[in-house]
């Protein structure tokens, strides 16, 4: 549940009417974010809730991505995840805001007694079903492991990510909110032409897709030569949405996770 009750599952049509229409008044910078990014409180008709706002004139020129399309971006990874129907990432428009144009989400509650999903534990005292991704130490040398649950949930998001080409999944970008589900937010740098997928979630590398994860990626390649991208069009070039078809038709092809690149760095920096 959000600030104002609205649950994006089940509230979804009036969570992207608040995003759309409600008056944005900002509340203050999330200062550990690379691009400006704003916390807001929308208010429309009774409703309120708190959102994320990230303007497009403070996106930080990246060399592999055009300037001015991370907005867009993001919007785009939130019509992906609706047309799983697994809904893992909270509703996200594209609206006119204090700073101008930008994309506006959806803020998700995590729960203060929430357990993690993502991070580092450990090297000796791995949680049980947990998967260890990468070696880590701390200043005084003790051995930790960078690790993710073997998690269904978490699953569904790798798959999501391998579809939209994510190339920043951080483990902070993974949030439980309070009705335990799980979450996927920051998807600024996605569906580039070139394959560029960097994530903590590796853990099912290579192992053969859930069933529901084939049936999804079934559907969605309808949607995608469909109205998905005509939906996409508006925030997405021609050869992006070409190639999001062709990632589909792979993973259906494949039938599995996709295995670590070797030809740049598989997990983000930093990886949480």
């Amino acid at each position: 549940m959000t600030s104002s009750g609205i649950q994006p599952r089940q509230d979804g049509s009036a969570a992207l009417r608040l995003l759309r229409d409600g008056e944005l008044e900002l509340e203050g910078r999330l200062v550990d974010a690379s691009n400006t990014t704003l916390r807001g409180v929308l208010t429309l008709d009774g409703m309120t809730a708190r959102c994320v706002y990230k303007p497009v004139r403070g996106e930080r020129p990246l060399w592999d991505f055009p300037d001015g399309t991370l907005a867009g971006r993001e919007v785009s990874a939130y019509l992906v995840s609706a047309a799983t129907g697994w809904d893992l990432v909270p509703p996200t428009v594209l609206r006119d805001g204090p700073l101008g144009p930008g994309s506006c989400q959806l803020w998700i509650d995590e729960p203060d007694d929430g357990e993690p999903l993502v991070g580092f534990v450990p090297a000796d005292a791995l949680p049980p079903r947990w998967f260890p991704i990468a070696a880590a130490r701390d200043d005084d040398g003790t051995a930790y492991a960078l690790a993710h649950a073997d998690d269904p949930r978490l699953a569904r998001l790798a798959v999501l990510d391998a579809v939209i080409n994510n190339a920043d999944r951080k483990g902070g970008h993974v949030l439980v909110g309070p009705d335990d589900r799980i979450y996927g937010v920051d998807h600024g740098v996605t569906f580039h032409v070139e394959e560029k997928l960097r994530t903590v979630l590796w853990g099912w590398a290579g192992r053969q897709l859930p069933p529901d994860a084939v049936e999804m990626l079934d559907g969605l390649a309808g949607q995608v030569a469909g109205p998905l991208g005509a939906e996409l069009a508006d925030h997405l070039t021609i050869s992006e949405i070409a190639e999001l078809a062709a990632r589909v038709d792979r993973l259906r092809e494949t039938g599995r996770f996709p295995l670590p690149p070797e030809e740049w760095p598989a997990v983000p920096w930093p990886p949480m």
